[in-house]
This record gives structure tokens, C-alpha cells and sequence, in this order.
């Protein structure tokens, strides 16, 4: 059972995991250099908890200690009872949902492990805004995608930001980083991959006319907001595909063609097919 421990200093070094929450550049390099990241809300809470991540601390203000009881009954890690002022001046924002906790990282697979019993994957290029991360993961979660592959320069899922935006999705999709770009998509290829890139330019097949979800094994390349897919990302793709416009929309945001292309890539996809 983890340890209830009244914290009333913000300058408590107990408390240095849960520091300047909103300095994302600072975060970015702390979290991963640490090992660790922050989820928020009793749903992320609990779904890293059930996917296996270890807790290293929880941050709760007093109303909280009883909705969160069963998990810190099974944890062993302490337990820091706050004021939300506290926890504002800590973190530098209001914390609305009242509990925080800071786990523990884990080794990112190798790609070639995450592929073995994969068969509809996503590939992101350059994706490097937290919001969007968050939203393409709940939506392959949710769609069926197998797994997530990223170009070394995406933004980190495990930031607090993309966990709350996929409210803990990235949590129940593997997924790792290719390390060379985009030269490694010939090791998603060597695999069988037919590997998509979604693309509004008009000289690439719609969805419907490719059909990927009558393909044995897709990956579905998706770029970053507003620049889309760099010119040597396409060259490397096999096919480029595209969600047909109307009413003189030239694109969707990158996490609503996410969704879409998500749904095209895996329709009619038996379930038995689902390798998890």
C-alpha cells in the first residue's frame, strides 16, 4: 500500500517529478532523460497502470484519496496529498482532474518486433505536435491499427499532452522508432508491407480505388500538420492515396484523415485477424 504523505512546501524535492508541468521544452527533455512521464486523470491513471507501467509517485489533492484508493492499495509507491494551490504552483496550471502520477518508462521495442504480428500500422512523419499525436493513437486505437511506427523527429507520445488527448491510448497500441529516415520503411517493406502514403495531391488513387483493406499487410503513412509528407518520404512509398474533398476543402486536419483512412484501411477486417 503506498505511504499518504501531506506535502504543504512546492519547493518539496519529493515533489520534483510534477515541476513546471507546462514548460514543454523543458519536459521534453527531462521525461525521457528521467525516465519517466506524468498521466493525468483517474482513466489515464488507471489504464497505465493496467498496461503494465510502473508508478514511481501520485500527486492527488484531498477529495481524490478516495477515488483513487484501490490504486494506491496496490502500489507501493508514495502517495503526495496536496491543496490544489499547492499543486498549481507546482505544475504552473490548475490541475482540474486532482490527481497526477509519474511513472515509470519503458524500453521502446524494435520496430522489426512491434511488425512480427502486425498487419495495418501506422508510419508518421515529422508529427511533432502533442495534440495530434494524441488524437491519431485513440483513433487507431479505436479503428484496429496494430501498431504505430515514428520518424525520429515525432513528438514523444508518453508527453503528458498526447496521453490526455488520447485518453490513455497510447498505452494499448505498440509502438516504436525508426531510427534512419525514411531509409528504414524498406525494413517495413522487406516485411510485406504495402506501404500508403496519404496525400491530398490529386495525382494519388482515393481510398476506395486502392482498397487496402483487401491488402494482406498496409502501413499507412500519415506527415505532419500543414506540410504533409516530405518529397523523399512519397518517393519511398509504394502507393499514394488520397480522401476525396468537396465544397473546395483541399485537406482534413491530420487526426480526422487519420480517422478516416483508418477506418478505410481496416473495414470488413475480421476480428480473429486482431493480433493483441
Amino acid at each position: 500500500m503506498g505511504e499518504l504523505i501531506t506535502v504543504d512546501d512546492p519547493a518539496d524535492p519529493r515533489l520534483h517529478d510534477y515541476t513546471d508541468l507546462t514548460d514543454v521544452e523543458l519536459r521534453r527533455r527531462r521525461e525521457p532523460a528521467e525516465g519517466l512521464f506524468i498521466a493525468e486523470g483517474e482513466k489515464v491513471i488507471r489504464r497505465a497502470g493496467d498496461a503494465g507501467y510502473g508508478m514511481r509517485s501520485m500527486l492527488l489533492s484531498r477529495k481524490w484519496v478516495d477515488v483513487m484508493r484501490d490504486v494506491i492499495d496496490r502500489s507501493d509507491a508514495p502517495v503526495y496529498v496536496v491543496e490544489p494551490a499547492l499543486a498549481e504552483k507546482v505544475t504552473g496550471y490548475h490541475v482540474h482532474r486532482g490527481a497526477l502520477a509519474s511513472m515509470q518508462r519503458r524500453p521502446l521495442p524494435d520496430p522489426a518486433d512491434v511488425l512480427r504480428t502486425a498487419r495495418r500500422v501506422v508510419v508518421m512523419e515529422s508529427v511533432n505536435d502533442h495534440t495530434n499525436i494524441g488524437a491519431i493513437f485513440r483513433s487507431a486505437a479505436a479503428l484496429g491499427m496494430d501498431a504505430v511506427l515514428l520518424s525520429p523527429d515525432c513528438a514523444d507520445p508518453l508527453y503528458r499532452r498526447s496521453v490526455k488527448v488520447s485518453m490513455g491510448a497510447v498505452f494499448s497500441v505498440p509502438y516504436a522508432r525508426l531510427e534512419t529516415w525514411p531509409k528504414d520503411l524498406t525494413t517495413v517493406q522487406d516485411l510485406g508491407f504495402t506501404v500508403l502514403a496519404l496525400t491530398p495531391d490529386d495525382r494519388a488513387r482515393t481510398l476506395d480505388e486502392t482498397a487496402p483493406h483487401r491488402m494482406d499487410r498496409v502501413a499507412l503513412m500519415l506527415g505532419a500538420e500543414g506540410t504533409g509528407l516530405s518529397s523523399r518520404a512519397l518517393a519511398a512509398a509504394d502507393t499514394w492515396v488520397r480522401i476525396p474533398m468537396s465544397h473546395g476543402v483541399d485537406s482534413l486536419n491530420v487526426g480526422a484523415a487519420a480517422a478516416v483512412a483508418f477506418y478505410a484501411v481496416t473495414a470488413g477486417r475480421p476480428q480473429s485477424d486482431d493480433p493483441r
